[in-house]
């Protein structure tokens, strides 16, 4: 069988994009997160809202974005996994953010959604289906794909659900307390180990074994 590792991207690979938003403009409200708001159409529409109540364009977060790093030790984990393993973002970012930290990461497959745009500023959004991320689970399952899950937020947790194997990663307390039989990671050696270990019918999907 073959094997997909399945990865969130903001808060696992790279800075949460509002929170460096919000530190560079000084607008507190912008700091609120999928870690702390279960509900995304909910968390969007407030963004939204914040945006243009401050006049703030897609262009100036995306000024923001393009000075930001990938988490410390992100490239080394990430080559490290698609050396042995196939891999695929999806994450809950959109497309107009996306260049910078795919550069980055070397252009890694990144499933996502799309800002609506008009005259520069973000007037809304489009998700590419809903609950995304646990539709795309299930679906490379179908294609008879082991897949392993990782996430770090409330929004990733029915993508966890539907995966053959799942972890979080430097999650928020409550989301890892609400979820005791998940492990939970902190440093990319740990989760590197974790997915490494995991049992796998037929070896033969890892790249190191050809």
């Amino acid at each position: 069988m073959q094997r997909i590792i399945a990865l969130d991207m903001e808060g696992v690979l790279t800075p949460e994009i509002w929170i460096a938003v919000a530190q560079d403009t000084g607008i507190e409200e912008l700091k609120r997160t999928t870690r702390d708001e279960p509900d995304y159409d909910v968390l969007m529409q407030h963004r939204i809202d914040v945006l243009n109540r401050h006049c703030l364009s897609l262009a100036q977060i995306r000024d923001v974005i393009a000075d930001l790093p990938l988490l410390d030790g992100a490239r080394e984990f990430l080559d490290e996994l698609r050396r042995r393993w196939v891999v695929v973002l999806l994450s809950d970012t959109f497309e107009q953010f996306d260049d910078h930290f795919l550069e980055l990461m070397g252009y890694p497959h990144l499933l996502c959604h799309r800002l609506q745009v008009v005259d520069g500023r973000v007037t809304g959004w489009k998700r590419r289906l809903d609950d995304a991320k646990r539709r795309a689970v299930t679906a490379y399952r179908a294609l008879n794909y082991h897949v392993t899950a990782v996430g770090d937020s409330y929004n990733d947790l029915t993508m966890l659900r539907a995966a053959d194997a799942a972890s979080l990663f430097r999650c928020p307390p409550a989301v890892a307390a609400a979820n005791p039989d998940l492990p939970c990671a902190t440093e990319y050696s740990e989760l590197l180990e974790w997915v490494a270990a995991v049992c796998v019918p037929d070896m033969r999907h890892d790249r190191s074994l050809r």
